[in-house]
């Protein structure tokens, strides 16, 4: 195991280019592999980057702010101290991984944009608090929990073909998420990953002598003072320091808040999550001026995200408009039968979304093909079509894409938590596939 992952790490470090070169090469990938499988010209690979470049804007905005939001909310003193007493029941660097392993999971399957900033923060803090532990599988752990996501309440896939109207209607109808996600077959994935996760993270701890540690006294600067203000105050910096005016619009955004789970019950999505996010941090925050700092501090570590998310979305332009991603489907449908569909659906699914990394976008790229083929075998619907959801969860284990906020947040490049990515991406996905095949 530890000679694994030391090959492992090794790899990574040295073979691993840093995100954005990373997706620069794989456009080259994308783009040969049009001209080569599907037969477009030089010309029309171009014009499929091109149109598809800016179609992630709003995503990348949602992104950006599940960042700086979730930063923010985190660096108010009453979140400091909540997540520090959290940490402070670590005594161990192995109780420190397991526990970072639990809160990640627990959170992803709630909701992912939750997971993802969670699990890094609480990460931050057992650094804090926990000697001797290593710094990059603190953070691998915290990320590995995102894995459960798709199975989880804010799954794309299942959540999808759940809602009226979905494009699949007429071919499948409502498949409710008592078939999906709250299936017997989607809950033992899930809880078997929540077992088998943090032990073979507790296993991947370097040797002492091998661990990297984390300045500590580093992490604790990003402290925010509280303001002060010298001599006699103008109006302008007593706007700024007002405590009342911060929980007031701290109150109005609760109380929307309120009235939206009263409304829809308790439906997390992206934007409500930021919604939330935000006016707790301004809340929490107990002035304008402390608000505005924390978000300075925040957006230093957005640059990754913005500037390389549109590159995923030309690469998204490609694969869907040159017809690469139904061939890369269809392929794997066309050698499986109704006891491996599942497999190769799930296997499909894993190298589709290192091109199309967005559930939402590859369902709809890969659900006419894998609905039609599932018909065909007499293969479960719904199983198919958590076979898609858990491909596309895979493989975020090893695809920079979804891991550039918890890299941000935790100041750390992919190449440093890749190694014990990729053991965990081998453990899950024997654990994800035997559980789609046999159940």
């Amino acid at each position: 195991m530890k000679s694994a992952i030391s090959v492992s790490n090794r790899v990574m470090q040295r073979y691993l280019p840093d995100p954005f070169l990373f997706v620069i090469l794989l456009t080259f990938v994308v783009f040969g592999l049009g001209l080569i499988i599907t037969g477009s010209t030089p010309v029309q690979m171009v014009q499929y980057w091109g149109e598809g470049f800016w179609n992630l804007l709003s995503f990348s905005m949602q992104m950006v702010l599940v960042l700086v939001t979730g930063y923010v909310l985190a660096s108010s003193p009453i979140f400091k101290r909540g997540l520090g007493w959290l940490a402070g029941l670590a005594k161990s660097p192995g109780q420190a991984i397991i526990y970072v392993t639990l809160i990640s999971l627990l959170a992803s399957w709630i909701n992912w944009g939750f997971g993802l900033v969670i699990g890094a923060l609480y990460a931050k803090e057992l650094a804090k608090k926990v000697e001797k532990v290593d710094y990059r599988l603190l953070i691998a752990s915290a990320y590995s929990g995102f894995i459960v996501w798709h199975g989880g309440l804010a799954g794309s896939i299942p959540l999808t073909i759940a809602t009226p109207d979905h494009f699949s209607e007429e071919q499948i109808g409502l498949i409710s998420t008592s078939d999906t996600i709250f299936s017997m077959f989607n809950l033992i994935i899930v809880g078997a990953l929540f077992l088998c996760l943090p032990i073979i993270n507790y296993f991947m701890s370097p040797a002492e002598d091998e661990r990297v540690l984390v300045d500590r006294s580093v992490l604790n600067t990003e402290d925010l003072q509280a303001a002060t203000v010298e001599g006699s105050p103008t109006p302008a910096e007593r706007i700024e320091n007002s405590k009342v005016l911060a929980m007031l619009m701290g109150l109005v955004g609760l109380s929307y808040l309120f009235y939206y789970f009263i409304t829809n019950g308790f439906q997390l999505n992206l934007n409500i999550v930021n919604f939330g996010f935000l006016f707790l941090g301004i809340l929490f925050h107990g002035t304008p001026k402390r608000f505005l700092e924390s978000v300075t501090d925040a957006v230093k570590g957005a640059s990754g995200i913005i500037i390389q998310f549109p590159f995923y979305a030309g690469i998204m332009g490609m694969m869907v408009a040159s017809g690469l991603a139904a061939e890369m489907s269809q392929g794997f449908v066309s050698i499986s039968n109704e006891w491996t569909f599942p497999f190769f659906t799930f296997l499909s699914a894993g190298i589709v979304n290192f091109f199309v990394p967005s559930g939402g976008g590859q369902w709809a790229v890969q659900a006419p093909i894998v609905l039609d083929a599932a018909k065909e075998l007499g293969v479960s619907v719904p199983k198919a079509a958590m076979a898609v959801a858990w491909g596309d969860a895979w493989t975020n284990m090893i695809q920079p894409f979804w891991a550039l906020p918890a890299l941000a947040i935790a100041g750390l490049k992919a190449k440093d938590i890749m190694g014990f990515c990729l053991i965990v991406l081998v453990v899950s996905g024997v654990v994800i596939s035997t559980g789609l095949v046999f159940l």
